[in-house]
């Protein structure tokens, strides 16, 4: 689910950021950083960034020949967060059709859990239809659930990841 990670990382920072003293450069590197960071979005082998927590080192600036801006190797931690196979999570429900329901778990947002996958549960048709067992537990939008991830895949174009999820275990379903 979460995972600490350390990564190295390029910064460029453009000339007119920079100050004789030094004291606004680390400011401007860690701004930097941040941005770029939060633009990443994901990568296959970390999964979604998070957060960055610490800047463990800061490297000796290279001066960029045609711009003059300065590249910095810089190392930090930071949190990220990746689903596993056999991992339990909560989801909430956003989407219901006839064959599944579609559902968020923190920055994943294609959860797809079939109603071949939710054992006792019948889909009822309706305006806005739902997923309701004997026991008259229901599955609707907006709904959090209690998944077994089945699998995962990662789709390289949108730099996100996509799961299956599943129901059959105990205590699983809907949360209440």
């Amino acid at each position: 689910m979460f995972l600490k990670v350390q990564m190295p990382w390029n910064v460029i920072i453009p000339a007119d950021s920079l100050d004789a003293k030094g004291l606004m450069l680390k400011k401007a590197i860690v701004i930097r950083l941040m941005d770029e960071f939060a633009c990443k979005k994901a990568t296959k082998d970390l999964g979604y960034f998070m957060a960055v927590t610490t800047l463990e080192s800061i490297g000796e600036g290279r001066v960029r020949q045609n711009s003059g801006d300065v590249l910095f190797p810089v190392v930090f931690s930071g949190i990220t967060f990746k689903m596993y196979r056999g991992e339990i999570l909560q989801g909430v429900v956003h989407k219901i059709l006839k064959h599944g329901v579609f559902l968020r778990c923190g920055p994943v947002q294609n959860i797809y859990l079939s109603h071949i996958k939710m054992p006792d549960y019948q889909y009822v048709p309706g305006e806005n239809g739902i997923f309701m067992n004997d026991k008259h537990s229901k599955i609707d939008k907006d709904v959090i659930v209690r998944f077994i991830v089945i699998g995962t895949k990662w789709m390289e174009a949108e730099r996100e990841f996509q799961a299956l999820v599943s129901l059959e275990g105990d205590y699983l379903g809907p949360v209440s």
